[in-house]
């Protein structure tokens, strides 16, 4: 029920997705139930009607209260303990379903999943993972969104989560880990940027040192290729939305002036459309949680059912469990929430 273009978006999704991932995977819709059947019945008449045989593989599970983008998360989360996004993830929680994907209000999916799911222990906060797509191989970018202020430890913590995504869902081997700062040198950025690069020396990290954000776009540093890029969430959410913003500017730019027809350059660009992504996980809590744009299409929601589902069964949580285990140091595990 989340998302500007919501519930249609999302049931769109959901039905595109289910064309193209083979069964037995089920998606179950939570939400207001009749108004979920009434965008079925329209979108299975029309547009999507070859997608009918899809549809008994869709539970709808009903969730009668709907948080508002404008919601604020706690006062959304004790108001509305019965919205989609309460339900799904509390289904996440009890083992009914592998994976939670939303376009809704960004900041009460953070909460509920904190509720619903816990933190690992040894993070004090979760982050969202977001790929940008470059010159070279695509780059995972935390925090893009869910904290705007964070300390040294946390950039370490969301490093060694964010070097665990990147071997499982990029199959990256040995994951070079880079700081965005404002130079390359150590004694470049702020002051917790600067004490964050000495603790990433010692981190047991591949970690390049300061990155550039001139370096995101190339994918590689004068070091190497880059892998992933730690920063706090306010300068991860300004780059990304800077980002999505830049390639339809400049398709848009190069249609016109070249004369090229917008359409077949877009697709041709296909890698630089960030509804191709579709979602984002939010990385160190206790399941699979993945945060969409809340201007999402359903053909980014259907994306972010892909994403769910490969993070799913490579068991990536498991994963980032066991490596805060063995590299975080043992005082730190009762940092918990």
């Amino acid at each position: 029920m989340g998302g500007d273009f919501a519930p249609r978006a999302p049931v769109a999704g959901a039905l595109l997705a289910l064309g193209e991932l083979p069964a037995p995977l089920e998606l179950h819709l939570v939400g207001q139930t009749a108004v979920i059947e009434q965008q079925l019945a329209e979108l299975l008449a029309g547009e999507l009607a070859p997608l009918a045989h899809v549809r008994d593989r869709l539970l709808i599970v009903e969730a009668p209260d709907v948080i508002s983008m404008t919601d604020k998360p706690a006062v959304a989360l004790r108001g509305k303990p019965q919205s989609s996004m309460v339900v799904g993830l509390r289904r996440v929680a009890d083992g009914l379903a592998d994976g939670f994907v939303s376009a809704g209000n960004t900041g009460a999916q953070m909460a509920a999943s904190l509720v619903a799911l816990k933190l690992h222990p040894g993070l004090t906060r979760p982050a969202i993972g977001t790929i940008f797509p470059t010159a070279a191989q695509s780059v995972l970018v935390l925090d893009s969104g869910a904290n705007v202020d964070c300390s040294p430890e946390e950039l370490v913590q969301f490093a060694r989560i964010g070097a665990t995504y990147a071997q499982d869902l990029l199959g990256r081997e040995n994951p070079a880990i880079g700081l965005l700062s404002i130079g390359e040198e150590p004694e470049k950025g702020n002051a917790v940027v600067k004490e964050a690069h000495q603790r990433l020396l010692h981190a047991g990290l591949n970690f390049i040192g300061n990155v550039e954000g001139r370096d995101i776009a190339t994918g590689q540093c004068d070091r190497g290729p880059i892998d992933v890029v730690v920063c706090d969430g306010f300068t991860g959410n300004v780059l990304l939305k800077f980002y999505e913003a830049l390639a339809p500017t400049l398709i848009g730019l190069v249609a016109k002036r070249a004369g090229l027809d917008r359409d077949a350059l877009r697709r041709s660009l296909s890698e630089l459309d960030a509804d191709e992504y579709g979602g984002a996980p939010l990385l160190g809590v206790n399941g699979v949680s993945i945060i969409s744009h809340g201007k999402s299409s359903p053909t980014a929601i259907k994306n972010a059912i892909r994403v769910a589902r490969r993070a799913y069964e490579s068991d990536m949580t498991a994963h980032i469990r066991r490596r805060l285990a063995e590299s975080v140091p043992s005082s730190e595990h009762g940092a918990t929430a």
